[in-house]
């Protein structure tokens, strides 16, 4: 399983635009990627079904919030408070999301796309606001990733897109490549 899970760095009381609109623009890249998305520290004071309707009724984006609900009918949606110690297992390892990432925690893209064909299940943390993930996430997480292997820092909402988009693609690419060497061995 690969999860988006968005930290959410801005106000923990009351809801903000940028709270919903990140939500609605995750939802459709997640779907169409096959991630799930996973909700942290979010302000929101109601269940997911009130939440789907919540961001369905303000904003267009995502076709209002249509994949929002096809994730959560799917059961790919998951909303809760920023875990103090450890996430739940099924999210599989943690991996922070940064520009900057530890060199003894580095995971590539590839290294990603290499073990999620081997179904090895990742979460993808990405913070929301101008704070970035709190510190502590970065030595509770298994892996660092730089999505752009080249230091550079994203807006959120573009690593959001980034993130499954390059994942997705090299597993493809990887998978192509082994049915192209399973063939060819098959010749002989």
């Amino acid at each position: 399983m690969l999860t988006m899970g968005i930290v959410n760095m801005y106000d923990k009381i009351k809801i903000v635009d940028a709270h919903y609109r990140a939500i609605a623009r995750a939802a459709p890249i997640c779907y169409a990627y096959g991630f799930s998305l996973a909700l942290f520290d979010f302000p929101f004071k109601m269940d997911k079904d009130e939440l789907v309707e919540f961001v369905m009724d303000k904003t267009t984006i995502g076709e209002s919030g249509k994949y929002l609900d096809l994730l959560n009918k799917e059961h790919h949606l998951f909303v809760s408070d920023l875990p103090p110690k450890g996430f739940p297992a099924h999210f599989g390892s943690v991996v922070t999301t940064t520009s900057k990432p530890y060199p003894q925690k580095v995971l590539t893209p590839l290294d990603v796309a290499a073990g999620n064909m081997r179904k090895k299940s990742y979460m993808f943390l990405v913070g929301l606001g101008r704070k970035g993930l709190p510190k502590d996430l970065f030595e509770r997480a298994e892996y660092h990733l730089d999505i752009t292997t080249k230091g550079i820092s994203l807006e959120t909402c573009t690593a959001i897109g980034a993130i499954p988009t390059q994942i997705n693609a090299l597993t493809f690419a990887l998978e192509q490549r082994q049915k192209k060497s399973e063939s060819d061995y098959e010749k002989y």
